[in-house]
């Protein structure tokens, strides 16, 4: 599995169907390629995923799918 795929994998429970959308996102305003998700990308797309996740949930649950991103 891809660094992406665990990413998508870990994020769905959080963001449903729009978890791939949620994360191109995050991506592109980090000037990243989806698919070419790196470990050492892992930390600031973490952060930023905590962050925009926190507009649409509880900060809670954002900030434990930030961890969980960041921990793979």
């Amino acid at each position: 599995m891809t660094i992406y795929e665990e990413v998508v994998f870990v994020s769905k429970t959080y963001l449903g169907p729009a978890t791939e959308q949620f994360i191109a996102r995050q991506c592109k305003l980090l000037k990243i390629n989806p698919p070419q998700l790196a470990k050492t990308d892992l930390p600031g797309l973490a952060k930023w995923m905590g962050v925009g996740a926190g507009l649409l949930m509880d900060e809670k649950k954002a900030q434990e799918l930030s961890a969980k991103v960041k921990s793979l």
